[in-house]
Order: structure tokens, then C-alpha cells, then sequence
């Protein structure tokens, strides 16, 4: 049958052609691919952060803007709450940082006391050390054979080391604050992109509906939207859920501190909530935190505090976590730790934020697809039950046939002989 070679199929016929040479060449030039891709992603870097920030800002926008809803003019509304969104999460980092730096200048300035004192006691202890044992002393300075060295030499080479390090130190500075000032540019942009998101959501959802049904049939493309729909659902539930899950966990460790009377109640607590946004994990940093600003207070209240922390986490990771949070996105709690695990092994603190959602968009998905199969299919609903029914297999059928016949020939031959017997 002969090849008809029409427009459409030399259209597909060159994509995949081009598509093979890309992979190709992403084989064999992996370097260059890779300065390629940096290249890319460093000029749509802002643009992605943008887009990502109008995500998670949305979901206390859309909070504020149904408080709003007696003003009738819907461009003033929407702008309104935009700037009220901002205004909120400003006042919150700064209540944060407020809390935190005068505690941590506290801290700083109780160290640079106590660190010169322990210094001087460990000094004191070594010299009473060294007058018992003279046999030590001796034994350090054959080691070292302190007389015998080049002092001149030794402060030459100190010297030329310090000037090579302070040059490379320069041009790491030079290097950091290009870096730093870039990423203040990108910061900007990406923030005045994500309030242009934010201000037109509703436009820029609709033409991208246009540009998929032109592209894609219209089957398909009402399957993605139906899934993307999904994935924001989710994904706005995982961040309620998230935050709200950080403050249970602030105010237990509050509580706990009252009890126990710790100091620092408001910091610590503060800290703990903050680093809880990081799933399961972000906890322990707090805790290392909070037990280090104890610790310069009273060293037996960091140890007790510590010991605290294992218990409310445990509590946390079994029962609050798994029911807050995976309720919130419909994921059962098993699968919320599963995530956890895989998306921190794969892509560190962004992959667990990412793997929890999105593993809530796979399992109501299999789900579905499961469902639908098996309707499809037919399966007796009393066979999908809790507790169903027994279910034997052919193999098991087979066996229990050739166990009857096998019985049902000893019993003939026990019979025969019987009756031989009586002959």
C-alpha cells in the first residue's frame, strides 16, 4: 500500500525529526546544553519566582477580597485587596524580625561575656594541669621542639598567605555583591510580576483556555483543565493547611515553655512556627535554635527543652501533620510522610513543599482512573469491601477437585478390600 505524504503527516514527521536531533544533541553536548538551559532559566527566573509568589499570595488575596465584597467596582476591589495582602504580610515579617533581632543582639552580646570568661577559665585549668604533670610539659615541647623552629620564615609565610587570602577575598566580595545585587533586581522584578498576575488572574486564565482548546482537542484539553483546576485546589489547601499547622505547633510550644518555665517563650515559640513551614523537618532547625538561645541562659533548661521537642514532634508528625495537613488536601497521612521522604530525597526543602501537593493531585487521580476501571469492568462491589468474602482462585479450585477424587479412590479401594474380606 502506497505512503500518501500529505501536509499534516510531513508536519509530524518534521517535528519528530527535530525533536530527535534535540535529544541528540543534548547527548552528546551536554556542556553546552547545560550553559544553554542556565542561560534560559537565569532570563526567566524572575518570571517563574513572579508567578510563584502571585500563587501563594492568592490564597490570602482571595481571603480578603470576599471581605470586600460590598464594593461593587471590581478593578478597585481587586486592588484593594492586593495592597491589603502586602500590607498584612509585611507587618507579619516585620513582627517577626522584631521579635528576633533584639533577642539575638541579647544573645550575641552574652556570648562575647561569657566566652572570654571560659576562655580564661580553661587557660586557668590547663596551667594547674601542666604544674601536676611536668612530665606532660616536657613531653609537649619535644613534640613541638618549639626552640628549634624558624620563627622569621613562619611569619614570612603567614604574611604571604594573608595577602593571597585577603585578594581572593576581595574579588569574593566584588563577586557576592554583584550576586546580591542582581538578586535584588530579579527580587523586584518577580514581585511586580506577581502583582500584574494577581491583578489580572481572570484574563490571563482565559487566554490561556483559548490557546489550549486552539492547539489541543477539546477532550484533552477539557481533561487538563479539569487537572489543573485540581492541582490549584490542592495546592491552596496544602498552603492553608501549612500555615495553619505551623501555628498549632507554635502556640503547643508556648504552652509547654509556660509550663516548664523556660525563658524566651515568644522567641522560641516564634521561631519554631516560622521554620514549621518546611515540612516535618523544618521543625528541627527551631529546635536547634531555640535550644541554642536557652542553652546561654541555663544549660539544664536546653536539655529539658530538647527533650521536649522529641516529645511534641512525635506528636506533631503522627497525629497533627498527617491530619491537618493531609486532610486539608484529601491525602491520607502514610502518604503525606511518603512525600515527605521522597520529595526531601530528591529536591531537598523545595521538594518536600512540592511532593505533598503534588502527590495529592496523583492519588485522587489514580483514584479516579481506578474507579472508572473498575466500573468498566464490572467487579462485584461486595469484592471491594473491607472485609470480602473468600476469594478462591483457579489454582486452589483445581487442587480441592484432585484432594476430592483422591479420597474418593481411597475410600473405593478401602471398600474393595473390605469386601474381598468377606469373600
Amino acid at each position: 500500500m502506497p505512503l500518501h505524504l500529505d501536509k499534516k503527516m510531513l508536519h509530524k514527521l518534521f517535528i519528530l525529526a527535530a525533536a530527535c536531533i534535540a535529544f541528540a544533541w543534548l547527548l552528546l553536548d551536554t556542556a553546552r546544553a547545560g550553559v544553554v538551559f542556565s542561560t534560559v532559566w537565569n532570563l526567566f527566573a524572575p518570571f517563574v519566582a513572579g508567578a510563584g509568589i502571585a500563587f501563594v499570595f492568592n490564597v490570602p488575596m482571595r481571603a480578603i477580597e470576599r471581605q470586600l465584597d460590598g464594593i461593587r467596582r471590581t478593578a478597585l476591589r481587586r486592588g484593594l485587596a492586593i495592597v491589603l495582602t502586602l500590607f498584612c504580610l509585611v507587618l507579619l515579617v516585620m513582627f517577626v524580625f522584631e521579635l528576633l533581632i533584639p533577642q539575638i543582639r541579647l544573645t550575641v552580646v552574652s556570648l562575647s561575656q561569657s566566652i572570654p570568661l571560659f576562655v580564661e577559665d580553661t587557660a586557668a585549668k590547663l596551667r594547674v594541669l601542666m604544674e601536676e604533670h611536668p612530665e606532660m610539659s616536657g613531653w609537649i615541647q619535644e613534640t613541638l621542639n618549639l626552640e628549634n623552629l624558624d620563627w622569621s620564615n613562619i611569619l614570612k609565610e603567614t604574611f604571604s598567605f594573608l595577602g593571597d587570602k585577603v585578594t581572593t577575598v576581595m574579588g569574593s566580595a566584588v563577586n557576592v555583591i554583584g550576586n546580591v545585587t542582581g538578586a535584588i533586581v530579579d527580587g523586584v522584578i518577580g514581585i511586580a510580576f506577581a502583582v500584574y498576575c494577581l491583578a489580572r488572574k481572570e484574563i490571563l486564565a482565559r487566554q490561556g483556555r483559548r490557546i489550549l482548546y486552539s492547539v489541543l482537542p477539546e477532550n484533552t484539553t477539557d481533561e487538563i483543565i479539569r487537572i489543573l483546576r485540581l492541582t490549584n485546589a490542592t495546592f491552596s489547601n496544602f498552603i492553608s493547611g501549612q500555615c495553619l499547622e505551623a501555628c498549632i505547633l507554635g502556640c503547643l510550644f508556648a504552652v509547654a515553655m509556660a509550663i516548664l518555665k523556660m525563658p524566651y517563650i515568644p522567641l522560641v515559640s516564634v521561631i519554631i512556627a516560622v521554620t514549621a513551614l518546611i515540612p516535618v523537618v523544618g521543625a528541627f532547625v527551631g529546635c536547634i535554635l531555640g535550644a541554642f538561645f536557652i542553652l546561654v541562659d541555663n544549660p539544664f533548661q536546653a536539655l529539658t527543652f530538647v527533650a521536649m521537642f522529641l516529645v511534641i514532634q512525635q506528636l506533631e508528625n503522627n497525629l497533627i501533620y498527617p491530619r491537618v495537613v493531609g486532610t486539608s488536601i484529601g491525602l491520607p497521612g502514610m502518604w503525606v510522610l511518603v512525600a515527605v521522604s521522597v520529595g526531601g530525597e530528591i529536591m531537598g526543602v523545595g521538594g518536600m513543599l512540592v511532593m505533598i501537593p503534588l502527590t495529592s493531585v496523583l492519588y485522587t487521580l489514580a483514584r479516579e482512573f481506578t474507579d472508572k476501571r473498575l466500573a468498566q469492568r464490572g467487579i462485584p462491589e461486595e469484592k471491594l469491601q473491607e472485609q470480602p468474602p473468600e476469594i478462591k482462585s483457579q489454582f486452589k479450585k483445581n487442587k480441592e477437585r484432585k484432594e476430592r477424587i483422591r479420597l474418593q479412590k481411597m475410600k473405593e479401594k478401602f471398600q474393595r478390600m473390605q469386601d474381598q474380606k468377606k469373600k
